[in-house]
């Protein structure tokens, strides 16, 4: 059996190595690292994938959240609400704006923001609300656009983590995650489903207005060199991560394939285990099944009960399985986010996961041994 890796980037890199390598000897030898070609190219492959007007492309995904808010004009003291079940950058952003972090408890199905905690949350200072899709999953958008529309807030998707998913409205809309607010963010971290060589990012909307705003910000607010016309900052994508992700583009959908047919294969191991939660896919999907395209399964993610979690991962490493606590501290209890305005009581979900979750290796070269591997070596954990 081969090594299990949490991400396999090198067995990815070998069916895309020609294309990749090349891209990188016509950059080399052009020098067009900045601003060349390949950015362009991929901004206009993306936008096309995506089905949006705009994508502004970017240093890395926590720029593109900062700059979002930045485009929309929010100003120190505003309320923003997302949830504490997430990776600090979404709230990073939010302190560094000097902006007023609201946090709210998330679904205990699908650990994405609970929309009924959002309007809970609501204030006349409120400005913004930042779903997090979560894992791979959109949030209740059709809710949550709703819940903004009526209190006349904006809606800044950070979707790092579900690149090529579909979201399906109530009427029968499709859409992609990343395109269903006003403005949405993602980061190109070598982890992602698509990922680049290094670090990268995309800011994406339909906007035309905020994406001129959005692409003088990430250039030191330049629309002609030398003439500032808006506070910006230096955040752009450099042409030789953007070739990466142009090649692999074309494939994102593959790869998502591939790792849900992961996912069905852990799912049908596990079924009905009392001790373990499976990820559960919603809003009208079929499951994890040949037709289901809203879960991109960015993390494979358990919720393991009985208190076992944290000797089943002690296993897990003594077995030669990596895996992922996908989040180990709630964002209110963070060092750096600490507020009397955050109290245990208000948090009952987000708690409770921090103490079940397990994140299991999941990318597109997982094969059958490995996963049977996996699978057996948990089960025969838990049921001994």
């Amino acid at each position: 059996m081969r090594k299990i890796q949490m991400v396999d980037l090198v067995g990815q890199y070998a069916d895309i190595r020609e294309e990749v390598q090349s891209a990188f000897q016509n950059i080399l030898e052009n020098a067009s690292f900045i601003n060349g070609p390949e950015v362009a190219a991929f901004q206009q492959d993306l936008e096309a994938y995506l089905g949006v007007k705009h994508v502004i492309p970017c240093a890395n995904g926590t720029d593109a959240l900062q700059i979002a808010m930045m485009g929309l004009g929010l100003e120190p003291g505003d309320e923003v609400i997302t949830a504490d079940f997430t990776f600090a950058a979404t709230v990073e952003v939010i302190g560094l704006l000097r902006l007023t972090p609201v946090l709210v408890d998330v679904d205990p199905v699908t650990f994405n923001i609970d929309p009924d905690q959002v309007e809970k949350a609501i204030t006349p200072k409120t400005k913004a609300i930042v779903p997090v899709h979560l894992f791979g999953q959109c949030a209740d958008m059709e809710r949550l656009l709703d819940i903004a529309e009526r209190h006349n807030l904006f809606v800044i998707e950070d979707n790092a983590q579900a690149i090529g998913a579909n979201y399906r409205f109530s009427d029968g809309t499709l859409k992609k995650a990343g395109t269903l607010g006003h403005v949405g963010a993602t980061s190109f971290f070598p982890s992602k489903n698509l990922g680049a060589y290094g670090d990268g990012g995309a800011i994406f909307t339909d906007n035309d207005e905020l994406a001129h705003t959005l692409r003088g910000i990430v250039n030191h607010g330049m629309y002609r060199r030398y003439y500032h016309d808006v506070i910006g900052v230096n955040s752009r994508l450099d042409s030789l991560q953007a070739a990466v992700l142009r090649a692999k583009l074309p494939h994102l959908d593959r790869y998502c394939d591939r790792r849900r047919e992961a996912a069905r294969a852990y799912n049908k191991a596990f079924e009905g285990h009392p001790l373990l939660s499976v990820p559960v896919t919603v809003r009208d999907c079929p499951g994890i099944c040949d037709a289901c395209d809203c879960h991109v399964f960015h993390q494979y993610t358990l919720k393991v009960g009985g208190g076992k979690r944290d000797a089943l991962a002690e296993k897990l490493a003594a077995a030669g399985i990596p895996f992922g606590i996908y989040y180990p501290v709630p964002l209110h209890r963070q060092k750096a986010y600490t507020d009397p305005r955050f109290r245990e009581s208000h948090y009952p979900v987000t708690n409770a996961l921090c103490e079940e979750v397990i994140s299991l290796p999941m990318h597109t070269e997982l094969d059958a041994e490995q996963i049977e591997y996996i699978t057996r070596t948990i089960l025969d954990f838990l049921d001994s």
